[in-house]
């Protein structure tokens, strides 16, 4: 099965992946990973990235597209996988169509973990990190004993500048520009399936499982 998996930052996406990596017995593919897999491997388009990440500028879309079709390309990718970071734009979902259609693969289904703003915001904002021991704690579902005050080692608790609110808005905001064409996209292909993220894990899990036809987990 050959999935994407969309969600914005806070959605549970990153759980929901290690889930269904273990489910379906097939590889994530995280375009940060295997783009500093590439170029420490030395590939040729790891190579090509490098030049551009080395100058301090970004690397662009055709170099990005080709790590992911050298990936695509190993054998553990052959019962199919699930692209992680990528596409991010429209732009992108083209060539990657295009990039599959040359390996005889095709996207089978987009899942979008679907989550109200504020309910993000407050899963986000509420991250506690401890100083001495990097533990985390969130204030509301998963609070120390003693506030501010880490259970393990008794270390301060301090929440990291990207998790304040003025960060996780604009993170947010970004998020549904890059995102909002790339759902049409692929609504209008038929491949889009939009989960409500809000629930158990497992919930979420079943939802997910239901609508790329998987049934119950």
């Amino acid at each position: 099965m050959n999935l994407i998996l969309l969600g914005p930052p806070g959605a549970g996406k990153g759980t929901q992946a290690k889930i269904l990596i273990k489910l379906l017995g097939i590889p994530q593919i995280s375009t940060g990973d295997i783009l500093r897999g590439a170029v420490k491997d030395e590939t040729p388009m790891g190579l090509k990235a490098k030049s551009y990440m080395d100058a301090g500028a970004l690397v662009p879309d055709e170099v990005v597209v080709g790590i992911v079709e050298e990936r695509l390309a190993k054998p553990d990718c052959g019962r199919g996988f699930i692209l992680d970071g990528f596409p991010r734009t429209v732009v992108q979902a083209d060539a990657l169509k295009k990039t599959l259609a040359g390996l005889g693969k095709e996207i089978e289904h987009v899942v979008s973990i679907d989550v109200d703003k504020e309910e993000l915001l407050g899963r986000i904002t509420g991250r506690r990190t401890c100083r001495l021991c990097g533990k985390g704690f969130h204030i509301t579902f998963d609070p120390p004993k003693r506030e501010g005050v880490c259970d393990d080692c008794g270390g301060e608790l301090y929440q990291r500048d990207d998790d304040s609110e003025q960060t996780i808005r604009r993170r947010l905001d970004v998020y549904e520009e890059q995102t909002a064409p790339l759902k049409a996209y692929y609504a209008r292909e038929s491949l889009l399936r939009s989960v409500n993220g809000t629930g158990s894990i497992d919930d979420i899990k079943q939802k997910i499982l239901v609508g790329i036809g998987g049934g119950k987990g």
